[in-house]
């Protein structure tokens, strides 16, 4: 008798983990039975199971406090969630609840800030660190948060932003920190990022800009590079660079107590877990104390942003086998309810992996396939995971069974990639959102936070409608036209 899809994952990976485990052949995340959601809920199906979000936030706090107790470490750290990874009220809500910071990237994170210190999620001691290249309306919100007495932090990105906060914020005190343009990849496509400001420029812009001005100090570096945190030489070489001129430059500034060692700590998108997040911390921890004794200056307080980590392994996709396709001798397809390209973007935008298990018929012997969406693009597919140039998935029969199939921790930026409750390739919908949570006596929860996309909405977006799509992007003045004034702001203060 062939093996079962069972057998084959036990084979390969230790199975079953503390996330992903079967009962009655069928698939259970984080113990819930999906099954369950899906026969409530239908498919495709976004859900976010909210636990998870709260249970990386203390991971991460504890794998810094062991490595600051095990070397020993004077300063402090600070846990800021990265909201581009996932803008939604229930993330930002979740991780508001394990007394984290916020990192911001957009004007239009503020009015999200605001409406969170109205319901009382964050207060004005709440670190807001203020990251991107900042246009005109970027910089009037942080300096009016910055009148009002909230605890922001605006990074600079440029040697002119600096000047916004000269004519606009009027507090005693404006901290600033300097983000720094690091080094890329010796692979990538260019040398130096087009973020930040050089390394050459940093002490120039600090003498002349901030040491000159009463009223402003330069609390924090900030340091960030596009592979994450690795335990490679590019990381290695870049942290001990940064560190470096931090160690040079509190030398002159005494104000200067923080770094930002940017986000990047990874998420599993495989089975096959090989990522020792510890071992990592603690080799960090070292490195900035070995450089900050060498150079006889006081370790800094350490700020994270990390985003993906945060709500990456809480998202699951949802799909239902609904064809079997046969094109040549060898290559079968299964086709799916709904699209690689507008529901998981980062998949064939940037070849991205995920966890890809079926929910269902685990005792069914299994076959190679590939995975192929809706639309009428050739890219709409999936046919390898991060572990094998193959993907296998268990036999059924179309007639009497039904085959269902999930992509695991897909928390992070696809909502916003592929336009949520937009317009998307071949009109296809988004689908129904549904938020996982546990109640205080542990029992599982489930409420729709969106229902799929019907075609009323996107006839309106494209204007078929009697009534015109307004969309937001013609609220937000041109470069030209003149910003908002203190009065037509006074409607959205606090």
């Amino acid at each position: 008798m062939k093996s079962s899809y069972i057998d084959l994952i036990q084979q390969t990976f230790e199975f079953p983990t503390m996330e992903f485990n079967v009962e009655n052949n069928e698939l259970l995340f984080n113990n819930v039975p999906l099954m369950d959601i899906i026969k409530e809920h239908g498919t495709p199906l976004k859900l976010n199971y909210l636990p998870k979000i709260g249970e990386h936030i203390y991971n991460a706090n504890m794998f810094f406090r062991n490595a600051f107790k095990r070397h020993n470490y004077k300063g402090t750290y600070t846990y800021c969630y990265c909201t581009k990874s996932s803008h939604f009220s229930f993330v930002l809500e979740e991780a508001l609840k394990h007394n984290i910071h916020i990192e911001t990237s957009s004007a239009f994170d503020i009015p999200i800030l605001r409406e969170l210190y109205r319901r009382g999620k964050v207060t004005k001691n709440t670190y807001i660190l203020a990251n991107g290249y900042k246009l005109p309306r970027y910089t009037q919100y942080l300096s009016e948060l910055i009148n009002e007495g909230f605890n922001v932090i605006p990074i600079l990105d440029n040697l002119k932003e600096i000047e916004s906060y000269e004519q606009q914020a009027t507090a005693d005190v404006v901290n600033f920190g300097m983000r720094i343009a690091t080094d890329e990849e010796p692979n990538f496509a260019f040398y130096t990022s087009r973020l930040g400001i050089r390394y050459n420029d940093v002490q120039q812009l600090y003498k002349e800009k901030i040491e000159s001005n009463p009223r402003f100090k330069l609390k924090m570096l900030h340091f960030f590079i596009n592979t994450g945190i690795k335990d490679s030489a590019y990381y290695w070489s870049e942290l001990t660079r940064f560190m470096f001129k931090y160690c040079e430059m509190k030398k002159i500034c005494p104000d200067l107590d923080s770094i930002d060692i940017g986000g990047g700590l990874p998420i599993q998108t495989s089975l096959q877990a090989n990522y020792d997040y510890q071992q990592m911390i603690d080799e960090i921890i070292e490195n900035i104390q070995w450089i900050c004794n060498k150079n006889n200056v006081p370790v800094p307080h350490i700020f994270t942003e990390f985003g993906s980590y945060t709500v990456g392994e809480s998202g699951a996709v949802i799909y239902e086998i609904i064809d079997k396709k046969l094109q040549n001798d060898k290559e079968l397809w299964y086709m799916i309810n709904g699209s690689f390209i507008t529901q998981l973007p980062d998949s064939w935008g940037m070849n991205q992996k995920y966890i890809m298990l079926p929910i269902n018929n685990w005792d069914s012997p299994y076959q190679k396939v590939n995975l192929g969406g809706l639309t009428c693009d050739s890219q709409d597919f999936y046919n390898s995971e991060m572990h094998s140039a193959d993907l296998y998935m268990p036999i059924f029969e179309e007639d009497t069974e039904k085959q269902y199939i999930g992509f695991f921790h897909t928390g992070a930026y696809q909502e916003s990639l592929g336009g949520y409750g937009g317009i998307q390739h071949c009109l296809i919908p988004a689908p129904k959102h549904v938020l996982v949570d546990r109640d205080e006596e542990g029992r599982i929860t489930t409420r729709v936070f969106a229902e799929e996309q019907v075609s009323d909405s996107m006839l309106r977006i494209l204007g078929f409608k009697d009534e015109p799509f307004v969309s937001p992007v013609n609220n937000i003045p041109k470069e030209s036209e003149p910003l908002e004034t203190e009065e037509e702001l006074a409607e959205t203060k606090i």
